[in-house]
């Protein structure tokens, strides 16, 4: 049985993992007969409002204990990820993604990724071995495996589409429910939310996704 490691940035849209696609990738990964492990990083991160547009509301939370509540208590510190354990990795969207995994959100095609993101994505890309994003999430993989030509989408051309092929990458455009394969760098991206506007379109695309790395693997 195929085991895919995700990635997980904390726990809501705004600020962590994005929770309808995170468990439509999950739904997705169990549906095809694969198993999943949940991963991520031991830091703290800044929280953002989910009742109004006002920003940072000053709190810091733990981001392993927030990520930990999607994943029902069964996760892992992103540092143990070894990806000869596993067959592939996996990032949902999120803010999380632009915010916590990397500095998107803040620094544009500047941006920055956590260090031991980087590591995962870069080890996994060496072992030959696919992984699969949604959403934003691409957009680590834009600057990590932007030197490898990485064909990605982030659904239309859109600021964070220019950004990803200013880091190298290149960006193909797709409908929600769409997929992006770049077989050559084992890389399967959907755009879930960044052109989605129903939750149905989310589940789709997460099933679309893991359906290709299903024939990926084979």
């Amino acid at each position: 049985m195929k085991k895919i490691a995700v990635i997980l940035s904390g726990c809501g849209n705004r600020d962590g993992s994005e929770l309808q696609e995170t468990l439509g990738l999950l739904l997705a990964i169990d549906r095809h007969n694969m198993i999943y492990q949940c991963f991520a990083p031991c830091i703290d991160f800044d929280v953002v409002s989910y009742l109004d547009n006002s920003g940072e509301t000053g709190e810091v939370r733990d981001l392993y204990a927030e990520a930990a509540r999607i994943a029902r208590g069964n996760i892992k510190p992103l540092g143990e990820y070894n990806p000869a354990d596993y067959d592939a990795l996996a990032l949902p969207g999120g803010m999380g993604a632009a915010r916590n995994l990397s500095t998107y959100a803040f620094d544009g095609a500047n941006m920055t990724v956590l260090p031991e993101v980087e590591k995962a994505i870069i080890d996994t890309h060496s072992a030959s071995k696919p992984v699969v994003a949604m959403c934003i999430a691409p957009m680590v993989l834009a600057k990590v495996l932007g030197p490898f030509g990485v064909k990605l989408t982030l659904g239309d051309t859109s600021a964070a589409s220019k950004a990803a092929v200013q880091m190298g990458a290149v960006h193909e455009v797709c409908a929600a429910t769409e997929i992006c394969v770049d077989e050559h760098n084992r890389v399967i991206t959907t755009p879930a939310y960044m052109v989605a506007t129903h939750i149905s379109q989310i589940f789709d695309g997460a099933e679309n996704m893991i359906a290709r790395l299903g024939q990926m693997l084979a």
